[in-house]
């Protein structure tokens, strides 16, 4: 087994999860990355949704995260964000009653911008949240 990375993940409200990883997966604009030990160097912008995270131990971590970016160099991983959120502290259906409630203004283009910051983030959640419980079940 490859030795573990070093991941972060922080958010203007602080260091919400850190430690050693195995693999970490995100979904960048280009796609999804899948990032393991020696990777090359990169930072690539984030799209809401999930990211995951892989530990030694064989645990994996899911992380709502609204957009941001990712930086990889030296076998370290920083995810920064706007908003970030443990998913096992995810209601799954408050995110998706609450997104409901936003999805017709934001589908016709008069959603405020803190409303489109939400629309982003509880799609995050349901998408991390929707991830968890499939691990987890």
């Amino acid at each position: 087994m490859a030795p573990p990375m070093r991941v972060e993940v922080v958010s203007p409200e602080g260091l919400i999860w850190e430690g050693e990883a195995i693999n970490v997966v995100v979904r960048s604009t280009s796609g999804e990355l899948g990032i393991l030990y020696d990777h090359w160097p990169i930072m690539a912008p984030l799209v809401p949704g999930a990211v995951e995270i892989q530990t030694p131990d064989g645990e994996r971590e899911v992380i709502a995260v609204e957009g941001g970016f990712i930086s990889v160099f030296q076998n370290r991983v920083q995810v920064l964000s706007d908003s970030a959120m443990m998913a096992s502290k995810i209601s799954v259906e408050q995110a998706r009653t609450a997104l409901a409630a936003l999805r017709d203004s934001y589908d016709a283009g008069t959603a405020t911008e803190s409303e489109q910051r939400r629309y982003n983030q509880l799609v995050a959640q349901v998408k991390a949240g929707e991830r968890y419980a499939a691990l987890h079940a």
